[in-house]
């Protein structure tokens, strides 16, 4: 990838959301770290950098600072909180601490209004702040452009040299114009190309595919979820029947997701899929297990075992398989590589249940790994995968077995994989499956006293969790309906043996996680 949009990253919560407005704008946008080498720049070959916030003050010892290249390359820069700090700082100007600082929504005054960076945009508008430092003077060169209530300088400019300062956050959704303003910087300023679509990554990522694998085999493992179905769906396209799948059902399935993974890849796609069935290896191996982490350890470990014979059984039936595809995305990638300039990167699990063995001799394939989950989505939409795949919600790898607490068997299994099909079947009823993140049911270790016609009962408590969220670092409650949580409510007790209790759980991220293990 080149000619897009290179961000240094500095340690902000948004940088990510800096990438994701950009190619939001169709324009290719890759994070680095800030340290990051400069053949790393030069290989990219970007029309502009974007410098993210981060949580340092540019005045403190061994503060991250301004790599040469930047300056040197005399490509537009645009720097948005600290990095509008550190370009001030870096040119010349004084940064220092404030006592009044800016934290939320402020309201910015265009001083400038022929400047670029506000064309066609109105003289006030809302903005959202985060920040205890600012600019008190600027470097010799540069002017004020825009202000808010506590920041003489909100917004800076070079004009000579192509060089913005954002003190606001434009990549926000509190910052309602702030799409506007990296629109205007990336074609104004940096004159960059409308040219990341999904047509187009899909054009090339064929391309790339079918050049790097030539006549050799693929193998790819399907877990059924959206990443692992793209990822297969794309190779397919690409190289045809020398891609083989591996669906390993480990008994720990949501209902009917065999079937359908089945149905989608091989009855439909064509695609040659191995199933591999082995449900009862999986559960014997959790028998008395009760602590989630022991389940996860056990898991991945029998993944790995399962995974490993099947592969060689395919390599001694149909000769050398040389690559081993996997649904890696950009977050992965960008979490593997952190805030230092390592290159090298984590092989992503079979989500996140075990590592693939050493002596597996395979070359990795990751045609996803520069995309972010909407992305994913686009491409499996225009791949001709169905809604029900596309827009199907995170599933752990572990699967159902870290959704009961407590010790898992098939009744238990049963039980939960009842309840929670009458949740997602009422969510879809109701046309809010996709309003929400992710939606599911847990089985919780206690029991309560019910009462069920003229008789007690005492029996298992299933509790529902269903979140909103942009990214999954961070997620809200999701507000279902009352009269919807009545009706899932009362269709679980009546429709599923053994459970005489449902709650709703209304803990956010933080404090809570997610999952419940």
């Amino acid at each position: 990838m080149s000619r897009g949009i290179l961000i240094l990253d500095y340690g902000s919560q948004y940088t990510r959301l800096i990438a994701r407005k950009v190619r939001e704008l169709q324009v290719y946008s890759e994070i680095v770290p800030w340290n990051a080498p400069r053949e790393r720049f030069e290989r990219f070959e970007p029309c502009g950098i974007i410098l993210s916030g981060g949580p340092s003050s540019v005045y403190e010892p061994n503060a991250p600072t301004l790599p040469p290249y930047v300056l040197e390359s005399g490509i537009p820069v645009l720097g948005i909180c600290y990095g509008m700090q550190l370009l001030a700082h870096a040119l010349g100007g004084v940064v220092s601490g404030t006592t009044k600082r800016e934290y939320g929504p402020a309201e910015l005054e265009v001083t400038e209004p022929e400047s670029p960076l506000f064309d066609a945009l109105p003289g006030r508008m809302k903005v959202w702040m985060s920040h205890g430092d600012r600019v008190e003077r600027l470097p010799e060169g540069m002017i004020g452009i825009a202000r808010s209530g506590n920041s003489p300088y909100a917004a800076i400019a070079m004009p000579g040299r192509s060089l913005y300062g954002l003190q606001f956050h434009p990549e926000v959704a509190h910052t309602p114009l702030g799409k506007q303003i990296l629109g205007n910087f990336l074609f104004q300023v940096c004159r960059c190309k409308k040219n990341w679509t999904t047509e187009s990554f899909i054009d090339r990522a064929i391309r790339e595919i079918s050049e790097r694998v030539g006549n050799e085999r693929v193998l790819c493992g399907l877990s059924g979820g959206v990443d692992s179905s793209v990822t297969a769906a794309l190779l397919h396209r690409a190289i045809g029947d020398r891609l083989i799948t591996v669906f390993v059902d480990h008994g720990l399935l949501r209902a009917g997701e065999r079937n359908e993974v089945v149905r989608t890849f091989e009855e439909t796609m064509g695609v040659h899929l191995v199933v591999r069935d082995a449900s009862n290896e999986f559960l014997d191996d959790l028998k008395g297990v009760t602590d989630p982490e022991e389940k996860r350890k056990r898991i991945g470990r029998r993944f790995v075992r399962v995974f490993e014979e099947t592969a060689r059984k395919l390599q001694d039936s149909v000769g050398k398989i040389r690559f081993l595809a996997q649904g890696t995305l950009y977050p992965d990638v960008i979490e593997s590589a952190g805030a230092s300039t390592r290159t090298a990167r984590t092989i992503k699990t079979h989500h996140n249940v075990g590592g693939l063995p050493k002596e597996m001799d395979f070359e990795l394939l990751e045609p996803l790994r520069f995309l972010f989950k909407d992305e994913v989505r686009r491409v499996g939409k225009e791949l001709g995968l169905p809604d029900r795949i596309v827009w199907r919600h995170p599933f752990p790898g572990p699967g159902l077995a870290i959704r009961i607490l407590g010790e898992v068997t098939r009744q238990r299994l049963d039980t939960l994989r009842q309840a929670d099909r009458i949740f997602l079947e009422e969510l879809e009823a109701a046309g809010l499956y996709r309003e929400v993140a992710q939606a599911f049911a847990v089985l919780l270790p206690v029991k309560t006293v019910g009462v069920m016609g003229d008789g007690r009962t005492y029996a298992d408590v299933v509790a529902l969790r269903a979140v909103t969220t942009d990214d999954f670092m961070t997620a809200d409650w999701a507000r279902l309906p009352y009269d919807l949580l009545e009706t899932v409510s009362r269709r679980i007790v009546n429709e599923v043996p053994g459970v005489n209790r449902v709650v709703y759980d209304t803990t956010s991220k933080p404090p809570g996680t997610i999952e419940w293990e």
